[in-house]
């Protein structure tokens, strides 16, 4: 496998880093309801432009699916990024990003608990590993903490956020709509944009001011447009098992950019938690026997 395929996700994850940059950097800078309904207009409006006119001509086919998509939409555009940008206020990037990682873990869950697969060596083993060291991460080292006192408000919302994307995920493959993955997302940004409208007249949220446009032209191209290209250029290549195990560079560049641009601090248990819960990912993503063999 040449090197040269593996250049562009990576650089997909790291637009998905920075951005989690752009959430932390959206506090006090421009409401949570604003960035998200500005973010994804502005990708509608973008994809429209060159998706539009083929989609239009697919209305027979997409019809069927309208219902299946709008679910889509709220999992993937409403609840996780809404949630997301609420999280950022009272969480740290670094929080956010390790919190990511633990998508494909919270998916092989969601696959056995909602569609039936069978659970692997990796998923049980593994979700066990990565939920020892999100105890200790989100405690700050002393895990009788949270036994007492619960999740901090914003990283009890970013896993929830994680836990709807990936449930999102899971969707997305069990249903196969048999559309073009662009056509298919742009239905599904349009299912979202009138959903979060609404959210944004209802929290009053003032307008986007000079400081706070930038976030949402990252938000709504490099993060919503570019980032997903490049995933998809990679997933053709590479297929989605290698692809997928690149993720995991997501909380490595998500602290780095952290430290460097936000003045984050990197603590012990930030690299000890952290460094658990991906190693638990990894089992997920590497121990794939299942946990019982099948009857003969």
């Amino acid at each position: 496998m040449q090197v040269k395929h593996y250049q562009l996700p990576v650089i997909a994850v790291l637009i998905w880093a920075i951005n989690t940059i752009v959430s932390k950097m959206a506090v006090g800078v421009i409401d949570p309801a604003a960035i998200s309904f500005y973010r994804w207009l502005l990708a509608g409006v973008l994809l429209a432009l060159v998706f539009a006119r083929p989609v239009w001509k697919q209305r027979a086919v997409v019809k069927p699916y309208l219902g299946k998509l709008f679910v889509l939409g709220m999992l993937g555009m409403v609840m996780y990024q809404c949630l997301a940008y609420i999280a950022a206020q009272t969480t740290t990037a670094t929080n956010m990003g390790i919190l990511a990682s633990m998508m494909p873990l919270l998916a092989v869950g969601l696959s056995v608990l909602l569609l039936g697969e069978a659970p692997t060596v990796g998923g049980v083993f593994g979700g066990l590993v990565s939920l020892l060291g999100l105890a200790y991460l989100l405690s700050h080292g002393d895990p009788a903490a949270l036994l007492a006192h619960g999740a901090a408000v914003g990283d009890a919302l970013m896993l929830l956020a994680c836990l709807s994307y990936a449930g999102y995920g899971v969707l997305l493959k069990r249903w196969k709509i048999p559309l073009n993955n662009w056509h298919s997302l742009l239905i599904q940004v349009w299912c979202a944009v009138p959903v979060l409208f609404v959210y944004y007249l209802s929290q009053s949220a003032p307008p986007v001011t000079s400081a706070g446009l930038p976030l949402v032209l990252f938000a709504g191209i490099p993060a919503s447009i570019v980032a997903p290209f490049l995933w998809m250029h990679g997933l053709a290549k590479l297929g989605p098992s290698r692809a997928t195990t690149l993720m995991n560079l997501l909380p490595v560049f998500t602290v780095i950019i952290a430290m460097l641009f936000l003045g984050e601090t990197l603590h012990s248990y930030d690299v000890i938690g952290g460094g658990v819960t991906l190693l638990g990912v990894a089992m997920v993503q590497y121990l794939k026997r299942p946990l019982r063999r099948a009857k003969a």
